[in-house]
């Protein structure tokens, strides 16, 4: 087929975009820079110069696409408040810019790659495709409330009729991993993590070649109209630490960052929080992690679709053994 993708040049798009090739599928990229996109041309991708703010370059790439897979997304948690509409605009906007163009064309089949994120904190509950969070709770940080409202959008679009699947990952972790989670791996690796960052965060991990290949199984065979959560096992920022540092054969950090230390140096994240390998912006930090988790359960997935991701100890194995 020849499918449309966006975010071809970040984390989880850079992998799909390749499996799309491998499987013999023509792959439309949008692209910021085609000059800095070199490795998606090698891989025989089809570049369009544009951004989730250039509505005509993406009408332009759906056009006779057999699918489109919307994967782009700012993923940044603890930004400063002068960035909050920026990412309000690439999230939500831009998966209505996207969304819109494939319908107008369309397009057969359209992949909208959601987050777990998307449930807030589910209070240590592990939940499924079902679960609806309570918004008086509020949200726990600008991404999260994007990525609801960019949810919220396609939902809407499924009432209405749009040929729309969701795929909903978990927290994403794996080599060239650029986030937070791959820098703590990263210091866990070389023993150079002197405390344990938030150690009750309550994550779903999974590997991010396996979050590609399960959303391939998502746009190939599941339901339009329903939602995937690919997630693997829940698990916490302790359990992740202790079971890195033993795989690697290092030093394993016994004591936990006190989270009122990080509050109290909320003032200085600006100056900070770039040399303890942290945001900006603590206050929105600690409302995203300290004691809140993210838990779900990717059962549809796996009795529907076969969706068969690694095992954290697994994937933990293969990520250091890349670095």
């Amino acid at each position: 087929m020849r499918a449309f993708v966006t975010g071809a040049t970040g984390f989880i798009g850079g992998r799909l975009a390749a499996q799309l090739r491998d499987r013999g599928d023509e792959v439309v990229a949008l692209v910021r820079s085609p000059q800095r996109a070199s490795a998606l041309g090698e891989l025989g991708c089809e570049l369009i110069p544009g951004d989730l703010a250039d509505q005509a370059a993406i009408r332009a790439a759906v056009e006779g696409c057999d699918g489109v897979f919307h994967v782009a997304a700012v993923y940044k948690v603890g930004i400063p408040r002068s960035e909050r509409q920026a990412m309000l605009d690439s999230n939500v906007a831009g998966t209505a810019a996207v969304l819109d163009a494939a319908i107008v064309a369309g397009c057969p089949r359209i992949l909208y790659v959601s987050t777990v994120n998307v449930f807030g904190n589910t209070h240590g509950q592990v939940v499924d495709e079902g679960y609806r969070r309570d918004l008086s709770e509020g949200f726990l940080s600008t991404y999260d409330e994007a990525k609801y409202r960019a949810h919220e959008l396609a939902e809407e679009r499924i009432a209405n009729g749009a040929p729309i699947v969701i795929a909903q990952p978990g927290g994403v972790y794996g080599p060239d991993d650029h986030s937070a989670m791959g820098h703590t791996l990263e210091q866990v690796s070389k023993g150079r993590l002197p405390l344990i960052p938030f150690p009750d965060l309550g994550i779903c991990l999974v590997h991010v070649d396996d979050a590609a290949a399960g959303i391939l199984q998502v746009f190939d065979g599941g339901t339009l109209g329903e939602t995937y959560l690919l997630c693997a096992e829940a698990t916490t920022m302790r359990q992740v630490v202790q079971a890195a540092a033993r795989i690697a054969g290092a030093r394993e950090p016994r004591w936990a960052m006190p989270t009122s230390l990080i509050r109290l140096s909320a003032p200085l994240g600006p100056i900070v929080g770039p040399l303890m390998g942290f945001p900006p912006n603590f206050r929105e930090l600690v409302s995203a992690s300290d004691g809140v988790t993210y838990w779900a359960t990717d059962a549809k997935a796996r009795r529907e679709l076969g969706f068969a991701p690694r095992t954290l100890e697994q994937g933990l194995r293969d990520t250091l053994a890349a670095a």
